[in-house]
């Protein structure tokens, strides 16, 4: 008998369907006509083990204590799942064949992978174990990945990585959340002051930005427009650019600040001369923006339709598991497999059929247009989100459902279009030996820019000219500005930096590490952290602004800095990222953490919390401990 293991039963009923009849539905599990089963977890039905479970004396949180380091790690059932979990166990055994069917991520990879662990299996049948990888729910996609399994084996490191980093964030937030929290009670704050290695960081982005607005005293700065004439009467104007004789007239933006320096400019300019010394007038184009991973799309729903990145999450498994409209939502990938170009032209006369403005969007798309999208070399276990071959039912969706779906529909069908084309003109001035500059832009095919209600007025175009032409300026003209504090943060823009997290960055050599897409978090965590931190209170809004709470800023500023910046977490993140391709080792990673954790107690055992402010209840709920018999239930992962 073969078994596959689903990773919810959303999934477990996508893969029966696929799976011969008649199909037999059992308490826990669906047996089909070959006798093959098919049964789910419910997410994670185990989890690691609260630090009573391996020694009753943390029942209480005493400072001596800490840290607390497992030195054989546990895990238990959980409580709403015991069931479940019996049923898995018992088909496990009995089984001959084991197919992993957990979602295509690390964390799908490992929840599953611990469940198998945890029923102790001979090795030979756990190194059998064969790994099914769905991306879309629809019927004939769940055919295909079943004619295309693969070996567990080929995704341990994928789960060596989300091992990892359970353990990190259990040893992080256990550790510092007692230390903080009884630091907290001997100032006289009787509730839970909760530490996470992602969450606390991204709280430090918001109070870093708040004070830098508080802190943000504004100046005028100054710019100097040429304003130039042709030999045949055509004008425009050109922006001085400032030499670095100027910096000690500059801010640190490289604007000018010494008003006197710009008139003395214009004076000079006056009546003069001007050379053109650089003349380049070129056809450009740009390709499509890739298709969405979560990430993106969450940052343009955010945008346009001002929806929070859980709400865009929780609407996306929606669609993916409900409506099976589109393929795996929980991606960081924005690249497509080449063997998805084939039906494209399927999904295209799919949406040609749905209702506006997609029905229109698709009629024109060309399905013989391959983008740079289509890429097998960067494609992992999940790809972009796409729309599915199923039909859509408008009717069926709310309207957050049909904004978002047809966001990815949007984006899906860009690929399907040519690129946009422009002409740009560039043109560098010698003005009384000063440096100006003018560019103009004239579009010539706004390709698939017409899909996204693209603006097509033209600005001021610039004549077209040669190196060494000699024009006429006339006079100048000063342009006077002030400086705008940091906006803060919403929901787009703390996702963003969550995404690109090295623009954050302050350690010189952290920030050589990092790539443009390491970010804090994952695709999957980053919306439930930042709506923890509103649960817990430390964050609040003010209309579409993000801010930190007096809760939150009292906390962050007592706190270790290292703990508030996100180069720690971001290095971590990135390290469990090379784990994957196996360039990081699972012992270094966590030797460094212990040697950083014994570091961030002894920090914390001198903290003085005078700057919180009273509550009348505690920011959240105490997690239920389980009881110290719980030892007895717990299994051991190595």
């Amino acid at each position: 008998m073969n078994l596959y293991i689903a990773e919810k039963p959303s999934l477990a009923k996508a893969i029966v369907a696929a799976l011969p009849k008649p199909h037999k539905k059992q308490n826990g599990y669906i047996e089909v006509g070959n006798g093959d089963i098919v049964s789910w977890c419910i997410g994670h039905i185990l989890e690691q083990a609260e630090p009573q479970v391996y020694d009753s004396k943390y029942q209480k949180w005493h400072f001596e204590h800490l840290p607390i380091e497992p030195q054989t790690w546990q895990l238990v059932p959980k409580k709403t799942s015991k069931t479940q979990l019996t049923i898995l166990t018992r088909l496990i055994k009995k089984a001959s064949a084991i197919i992993h069917a957990g979602d295509p991520d690390r964390e799908g990879q490992l929840l599953v992978d611990e469940v198998i662990n945890y029923v102790n299996i001979p090795d030979d049948k756990k190194r059998s174990v064969q790994r099914l990888l769905i991306n879309d729910l629809n019927l004939q996609a769940v055919k295909k990945a079943l004619q295309n399994l693969k070996s567990n084996q080929d995704f341990m490191p994928l789960s060596v990585s989300a091992l990892a980093r359970s353990r990190a964030d259990w040893l992080y937030g256990i550790n510092l959340t007692r230390a903080l929290t009884i630091r907290g009670q001997k100032s006289g704050f009787n509730a839970v002051l909760s530490v996470g290695r992602v969450q606390t960081p991204v709280l430090g982005l918001v109070v870093e930005r708040d004070q830098q607005i508080a802190d943000f005293t504004p100046h005028d700065y100054y710019e100097v427009l040429a304003k130039l004439a042709t030999s045949k009467g055509e004008q425009f104007s050109a922006k001085w650019q400032p030499s670095q004789a100027c910096e000690p007239h500059m801010d640190s933006e490289q604007r000018i600040i010494n008003k006197a320096l710009a008139e003395h400019v214009i004076t000079r300019i006056t009546d003069q001369q001007a050379l053109v010394t650089k003349a380049e007038n070129k056809d450009k184009k740009q390709a499509p923006p890739l298709p969405y991973n979560l990430s993106a799309l969450q940052i343009d729903a955010a945008k346009r339709f001002s929806m929070n990145a859980k709400l865009v999450l929780d609407i996306c498994q929606v669609l993916y598991e409900k409506h099976q409209l589109i393929t795996y939502p929980r991606s960081d990938c924005r690249f497509l497999p080449t063997s998805q170009f084939g039906e494209a032209k399927q999904i295209i006369a799919m949406l040609s059929q749905a209702e506006e403005p997609l029905a229109k969007a698709a009629s024109q798309a060309d399905a013989s247009i391959k983008s740079k999208a289509w890429n097998n070399a960067k494609v992992s276990a999940h790809h972009a989100i796409i729309p599915t071959l199923k039909s859509v039912n408008s009717a069926s969706l709310n309207n957050f459902e049909k904004n978002v779906y047809q966001l990815i529909c949007r984006q899906y069908l860009a690929q399907f279009y040519p690129h946009f084309q422009f002409n740009e003109i560039a043109l560098e001035l010698d003005i009384a030996g000063g440096l100006f500059s003018a560019k103009s832009t004239k579009t010539q095919n706004l390709g698939w820019k017409q899909l996204f209600n693209a603006n097509n007025e033209e600005k001021e175009q610039l004549p077209l000219l040669n190196k060494g032409d000699v024009l006429h300026c006339g006079t100048g003209e000063l342009i006077t500005k002030a400086t705008q504090p940091p906006k803060p943060f919403t929901d787009a823009t703390l996702l963003g930096a969550m995404t690109n997290i090295a623009r954050f960055v302050q350690n010189p050599e952290i920030k050589k590490q990092l790539k443009e897409t390491d970010g804090l978090g994952t695709e999957a965590t980053r919306a439930g952290i930042i709506d923890l931190l509103f649960k817990r209170q430390y964050l609040k809004r003010q209309g579409k602004s993000i801010h930190a709470s007096d809760l939150g800023r009292g906390f962050v500023q007592a706190l270790p800095k290292e703990t508030t910046l996100p180069d720690m977490t971001a290095h971590w993140e990135s390290s469990l990222n090379l784990m994957t391709q196996k360039q990081c080792s699972y012992q270094a990673f966590m030797s460094g953490l212990s040697q950083q954790l014994h570091q961030l107690i002894d920090q914390a055992s001198t903290i003085r919390f005078t700057d919180l402010p009273k509550i009348d209840k505690p920011s959240f709920k105490k997690r239920k401990r389980h009881k110290a018999t719980t030892n007895k239930k717990a299994k051991t992962m190595t």
